[in-house]
């Protein structure tokens, strides 16, 4: 599969130092070990959220009743991009922010976070516990399969693990599904039916993921 570079390795370091430089001006000077408890602002205007997990250096909040609103600051602008398209396709509202760190710890950070934030409220008993979705990113069809058995498992297809999309090595998505379903205690599936660009790819990915995501939290119907 071909390889997608950013222009510049350069570019990417200046760019990624920028946003770091940014998001520390934001949380402010407390150590990480106290910015979770309150020093720096980093939650706004979600209004009645589901669920809010702190996990480490990462926090969020999701409703899984929403309207598709996110506000994500990974530090990963690929990885925000992902998830954005994720909460649209899933009418999800999802506030993710993450202490800066290397970029594989923030990967596994935000992905264990969202898992815990969606443990609670998809295994619930009055919650379907289940979904399944097929989505499309122009060329790219995929198909993810989940469920809130307990049993944290991925088993998938797709092999991009010698690609990058905009600076990220898509072993780090793989690394984030991993750590989602660890999380969530979620069995997840993930089958790639058609796709040779690996951004469109991981595009197909999420937005099934976000979709598959509402169907396991939407209420069970009761029998007639």
């Amino acid at each position: 599969m071909a390889t997608v570079r950013s222009a510049g390795n350069r570019g990417n370091r200046e760019g990624r130092s920028r946003i770091k430089a940014a998001r520390k001006r934001e949380l402010g000077s407390c150590p990480s070990s106290a910015w979770l408890r309150g020093c720096g602002t980093l939650i706004r205007g979600m209004a009645s959220p589901d669920r809010v997990s702190e996990v480490d250096h990462v926090r969020v909040r999701l409703s899984l009743d929403g309207a598709g609103e996110s506000n994500v600051g990974s530090g990963l602008p690929v990885l925000d991009h992902l998830l954005g398209l994720a909460a649209r396709y899933g009418s999800l509202d999802l506030e993710l922010q993450v202490a800066p760190e290397g970029a594989e710890a923030e990967v596994a950070l935000a992905g264990k976070a969202l898992g815990e934030a969606l443990r609670e409220p998809i295994a619930a008993g009055q919650a379907r516990g289940f979904g399944s979705a097929v989505a499309a990113a122009d060329e790219a069809l995929a198909h993810v399969t989940l469920e809130a058995s307990g049993r944290p498992l991925v088993v998938s297809n797709v092999d991009l693990s010698e690609a990058r999309v905009g600076g990220l090595g898509t072993d780090l998505v793989a690394s984030f599904l991993r750590e989602l379903a660890e999380g969530g205690g979620l069995t997840l599936h993930v089958r790639l039916i058609g796709g040779d660009d690996p951004q469109h790819v991981l595009e197909a990915i999420f937005k099934a993921l976000g979709m598959a995501l509402a169907q396991a939290g939407r209420p069970r119907k009761r029998k007639e």
